[in-house]
């Protein structure tokens, strides 16, 4: 129990994160575009007051009227404000158009990750995919709601300030760029490094995740088998792993910021030497050096804002690399259709199946159910029962071999029409915080209260009489065979060609399951179902039986013609009631 053997999911590269930002930001750009010319007008008006300043300075020294100052210095508060109404008004388009693009974020990837296929999420394990939803996203909602927004009403704000000093004084203007080179060479060393960096502390965190999580939903095992100290001792290695990772980022933080602090008092001091000489040669008024001092020190204000986000954006973008990532699963291997299965026949041919972290299962299955039968997949614990049922419904692809339904490979099919076709089943259902009505239509969102109620008495949820009654959470608790109930409902609604049930009925007791499963059998006729149970009355009330033993195929046929061969399956049936070994 020392390591966690799951497979990351991928970071989108850097072209596709830029192509699906853009097309995020597109997907507002009405809202976009009114914010960004409110913040130029904003930023407009933050110049008038440093110019009309310069301006009333130079009348003072001219010995010009009071009327004059008075107009002017009128003209500076109306300008200031216009500055702050209309910031005031940039800032709550900004963060609604922020807010609208973050949901938009957030509802995207909860819909993808809907649409991941099984097999992936598990690999992955927890870990990862938890810290995605519950890090990234939120820190991907705040690149879009917060940084990227304020980082462009900083270059918007700047470039103002910087042509304003341009208009009033070219030459003082020029000192701006005495900024450059250290913030230049600051700049390039570290986002030379940032985004490794912090994918990296990202990686960490939800490797810190996934074991904490395996600890403590195994804390019980741990305990039995004395690994109490192993446990710990990974758990430490991950968090030391980390504590590095966060280590590294902090260092990348401090140089750069170190930099920049260092490059600001550059070009005000140059404006105020440059100016001074040139205002003593007759070169400059005295208001336009002021005005220009003023405007150099507006410039630094944002700029300065600009480079301590660069590490904000860095952040924001890893996170929405990871984000896109689980995107890019989806296109990656969403199949593409080559044809539509005639019928819900299924077969297997030359099946070999083998997890990625255990021998192989499945040794050559061949298996033909022809559509509408019911069939029974029995044997012993670990003999590859479920194994076949996660093939047949898509969850995994054979190693070798085919995976056919209706004639068509499993694999080939894109997963919504998969799911059309073939539904699993198994012993772990999920009711959602949320009314019986709403659990129910997931199957079906277009069914009626009729459909509703007759899906829950086919089940035989008597219980089930409110579809307006909430469900999980803090109102009303389902025991395991009331959501076993709900999750066969579900499949009387979805009607599919193909019903696995892998102990579908297991929750239940005996009566109960029983009881389930005769109704089951009157809804599922004509459809193919593949029940995988260690009950074996199911078996009996199966057309055929399949006996699967160490991999392989071990006995095909009905339920008397396999007790009069008093092989595998007799066996089994006479443990099952008792009569002998």
């Amino acid at each position: 129990m020392t390591t966690e053997l799951h497979t990351e999911l991928p970071v989108a590269e850097p072209d596709r994160v830029r192509r699906a930002f853009v097309a995020l930001l597109l997907s507002e750009r009405t809202r976009v575009g009114i914010a960004v010319a409110l913040r130029v007008a904003a930023a407009g008006a933050s110049t008038a007051a440093p110019l009309l300043m310069g301006r009333m300075i130079d009348t003072l020294v001219a010995g010009e009227g009071v009327g004059d100052i008075d107009a002017l210095a009128t003209g500076m508060a109306a300008a200031i404000a216009a500055a702050v109404a209309l910031t005031w008004l940039a800032s709550f388009t900004a963060n609604r158009v922020g807010e609208h693009l973050s949901a938009r974020l957030r509802e995207r990837f909860v819909e993808q990750c809907l649409r991941l296929p099984l097999h992936t999420a598990e690999q992955a394990g927890a870990g990862d995919l938890m810290t995605r939803a519950s890090v990234d996203v939120p820190q991907s909602g705040n690149l879009i709601r917060d940084a990227l927004p304020k980082a462009a009403v900083a270059i918007l704000t700047a470039l103002v300030y910087i042509g304003a000093m341009v208009w009033v004084n070219a030459v003082l203007a020029i000192c701006m760029l005495l900024a450059v080179p250290l913030i230049a060479i600051g700049a390039r060393w570290y986002l030379n490094r940032a985004r490794a960096g912090y994918l990296t502390q990202a990686r960490a965190e939800s490797r810190s995740g996934e074991a904490l999580t395996a600890t403590a939903e195994g804390a019980r095992t741990a305990e039995l088998y004395r690994l109490e100290q192993d446990r710990i001792a990974h758990g430490d290695t991950t968090i030391a792993v980390h504590w590095a990772a966060n280590r590294y980022t902090l260092y990348l933080r401090s140089i750069y910021f170190l930099t920049l602090e260092s490059s600001y008092v550059l070009p005000a001091s140059a404006v105020l030497v440059l100016g001074g000489a040139m205002y003593f040669n007759g070169m400059v008024s005295l208001g336009e050096v002021a005005t220009c001092a003023v405007l150099s020190r507006q410039v630094m204000t944002p700029l300065n804002f600009l480079l301590m986000m660069v590490e904000w954006l860095q952040r924001g973008f890893a996170s929405f690399a990871r984000v896109e990532g689980v995107a890019a699963i989806d296109t990656e291997d969403e199949a593409t259709a080559e044809a539509t299965p005639i019928d819900g026949t299924v077969e297997l041919r030359s099946v070999h199946f083998a997890y990625p972290t255990g021998p192989e299962v499945l040794h050559g299955v061949d298996l033909k159910i022809p559509a509408g039968e019911r069939l029974a997949v029995v044997g012993p614990s670990g003999a590859g029962k479920s194994t076949i049922a996660r093939l047949v419904s898509g969850i995994d692809a054979p190693q070798q071999g085919r995976m056919t339904i209706g004639g068509v490979d499993v694999a080939s099919l894109p997963l919504g029409d998969r799911r059309g076709h073939v539904t699993l089943v198994t012993q772990e259902h999920h009711v959602f915080t949320a009314a019986l009505r709403d659990n129910l239509t997931l199957a079906k969102p277009d069914a009626t209260d009729t459909e509703l109620a007759a899906a829950l008495a086919t089940v035989g949820a008597t219980w089930a009489d409110d579809l307006d009654a909430e469900l999980g959470g803090t109102a009303q608790e389902l025991d395991p065979a009331a959501a076993q109930q709900i999750a066969l409902a579900r499949i009387v609604l979805a009607d599919p060609d193909v019903v696995i049930l892998d102990e579908a009925t297991a929750m239940l007791d005996p009566r109960a399951a029983r009881d389930t499963e005769r109704a089951l059998a009157a809804v599922l006729k004509g459809r193919t179902v593949i029940g995988i149970a260690h009950r074996l009355h199911t078996a009996h009330d199966a057309d055929r039986i399949a006996v699967i033993e160490d991999g392989g195929l071990a006995e095909l046929g009905s339920h008397d013609d396999l007790l009069r061969a008093n092989g595998p399956y007799a066996r089994l049936w006479n443990t099952w009631h008792g009569t002998s070994v």
